[in-house]
């Protein structure tokens, strides 16, 4: 037997741009499916919005996403309250303060690596600890981007093996 996870983001009427965003940030494929093209008549409202949602990319990277049925208009990149969309993340005296239930973790094998990522989703972002050397990881860093998704970027540390 075979499992995988694949975190499902949910969105206030952004998915479509947040799922263009992530696949500029980390190439792939991007399939998705509209609340009408599974029924809901046309010209009704949100039949629009993405019912289904997927990038995936060569290298591993997979995310989901939809459309919250009657939630448009509040999302982060719609100029909605950051608060009410994501939570609130930031760092104080070296902790990580947050009311978010997870962070999304990417992890690469080299600093090169994983900065094309962060500048990717640094674009419009709030950094909440910049990407660089950490006690536990040649490079670390953590933002909120556009969309109101918390990322957790770093480079896994080499094995003491």
């Amino acid at each position: 037997m075979s499992i995988t996870t694949t975190t499902h983001l949910n969105f206030r009427g952004t998915a479509r741009q947040a799922l263009e965003f992530y696949r500029s940030v980390f190439g792939g494929e991007l399939s998705s499916a509209t609340y009408g093209d599974f029924g809901m008549p046309e010209g009704a409202p949100g039949a629009d919005k993405i019912v289904f949602g997927r990038v995936e990319s060569p290298s591993g990277f997979r995310i989901m996403a939809y459309d919250i049925p009657g939630a448009d208009g509040t999302d982060v990149a719609d100029g909605g309250d950051v608060v009410a969309t994501a939570g609130t993340t930031r760092r104080e005296n070296g902790a990580t303060i947050t009311d978010r239930a997870f962070f999304q973790s990417v992890r690469g094998g080299t600093l090169e690596e994983v900065a094309a990522v962060w500048d990717g989703l640094a674009d419009g972002a709030d950094v909440i600890e910049p990407l660089a050397a950490s006690a536990w990881s040649p490079g670390f860093g953590m933002l909120t981007d556009r969309f109101g998704v918390t990322w957790v970027i770093d480079v896994e540390a080499p094995s003491n093996a």
